[in-house]
């Protein structure tokens, strides 16, 4: 009943607080696009913020968060890792299903924030615009956020990863940095959350060159690391 409560009370104060934000973000962004993206990290803030005072979840990370151009490859066990990724990351460029963009007006914002679309249906335009997306992130410095499972997974799953991560990886030319999480366990599927810790273990940075077989390999050990029962 606690948990229920404390889940109802930072649903309601949580969306209600993002709203200004969002519009703000998005009226900063008709001015100057970069604005968009500081909103995007004040409103990850403000997840960070209302999950920690309100549902008890704080968070830590092992290790040292990539901020330059390079592959960043997370594991995925719910919403929380994908909001507090525009927190962890000062400007991440993050890869993520094509057909969000199409969501009115946070589709805008995604875009001006320059997310990488991905097309699960594979076509070759879909392709070249995910290359061009990540290429141009490159250029500007930033890392490029994706979770190579494609979809949210439960504790003790290890499915095996999707094909974008070998060709971003193979296109990039860039080290990969894999990051173990462990957020299922506060956030499972669900209205409820439970308190408690949700852990960010950054691994070693995998140099760039391997063939796919080695990269998903390395990647699939690294992500996994806190992924159990």
């Amino acid at each position: 009943m606690i948990a229920f409560v404390r889940s109802a009370v930072f649903a309601l104060i949580f969306y209600l607080g993002s709203v200004p934000i969002v519009v703000g973000a998005m009226l900063v962004g008709f001015i100057a696009p970069a604005g968009v993206i500081a909103g995007a990290r004040l409103w990850s803030g403000w997840f960070a913020l209302t999950t920690r005072w309100l549902l008890g979840i704080r968070w830590r990370v092992e290790g040292t968060v990539p901020n330059h151009a390079g592959l960043v490859a997370i594991k995925h066990q719910a919403a929380y890792e994908t909001i507090l990724v525009l927190w962890l990351f000062q400007r991440p460029a993050v890869v993520l299903k094509a057909e969000l963009l199409g969501i009115p007006v946070w589709g805008t914002a995604a875009r001006a924030h320059g997310v990488i679309p991905v097309d699960r249906a594979g076509s070759a335009t879909a392709l070249r615009a995910m290359l061009k997306a990540a290429n141009f992130a490159k250029a500007a410095d930033r890392p490029v956020v994706i979770f190579p499972e494609g979809t949210r997974t439960a504790i003790g799953d290890a499915p095996e990863l999707r094909a974008g991560l070998a060709g971003l990886y193979r296109a990039l030319k860039l080290p990969l940095v894999p990051i173990a999480c462990d957020s299922g366990r506060c956030w499972p599927k669900g209205f409820v959350k439970h308190a408690g810790v949700v852990t960010f273990r950054v691994g070693e940075p995998i140099p760039a060159g391997l063939d796919r077989p080695a990269i998903e390999a390395r990647v699939h050990t690294a992500i996994n690391a806190l992924n159990v029962l």
